[in-house]
């Protein structure tokens, strides 16, 4: 690990401040390391360059909407190895929910992401990406192929 000194106006560091503690942060730098590593896989994805991810996109539509769940059974039929799996959840008489685990590359998963929110009848929609290079965030991995060794019991 590196020490970095940096230079924030007052306002700027104010700011840090109130995010760091509504946050939880233990401390200033966990923070900026984790803003920074937002804002660099933002900047990546935004460049086309975001190699894989996993994601959730979450929308909520009108289930009477004329066609709609046939248009995102083809839109999920059309990208089927991108999706993992779908939690529906009836909102209301007219509203449904619905959760869906991506797996791939983030301008696939985007472009999945984009078709689904604009679908006619879809009332808001939103998908949150990670990098699937999951790794690289705990410093307490030293080996490789340590990450391959890690497994979760499967019932």
């Amino acid at each position: 690990m590196q020490r970095v000194t940096i230079t924030l106006d007052d306002d700027l560091m104010a700011e840090l401040d109130r995010m760091i503690e509504e946050h939880g942060y233990q401390n200033r730098s966990e923070a900026i390391r984790d803003f920074a590593r937002a804002g660099m896989q933002q900047a990546a994805q935004d460049a086309g360059k975001g190699g894989d991810c996993v994601a959730a996109l979450v929308y909520v539509y009108d289930h009477a909407a004329r066609d709609l769940s046939s248009r995102l059974v083809n839109n999920f039929h059309d990208h089927h190895n991108l999706s993992l799996a779908t939690l529906h959840v009836h909102l209301d008489n007219d509203n449904c929910m619905e959760i869906t685990a991506l797996k791939g590359s983030t301008a696939d998963v985007q472009h999945l992401a984009d078709h689904v929110i604009a679908e006619r009848g879809v009332r808001y929609g939103r998908v949150v990406m990670m990098p699937t290079d999951l790794g690289a965030r705990h410093s307490d991995v030293k080996e490789p192929d340590a990450r391959k060794r890690h497994s979760h019991r499967h019932t």
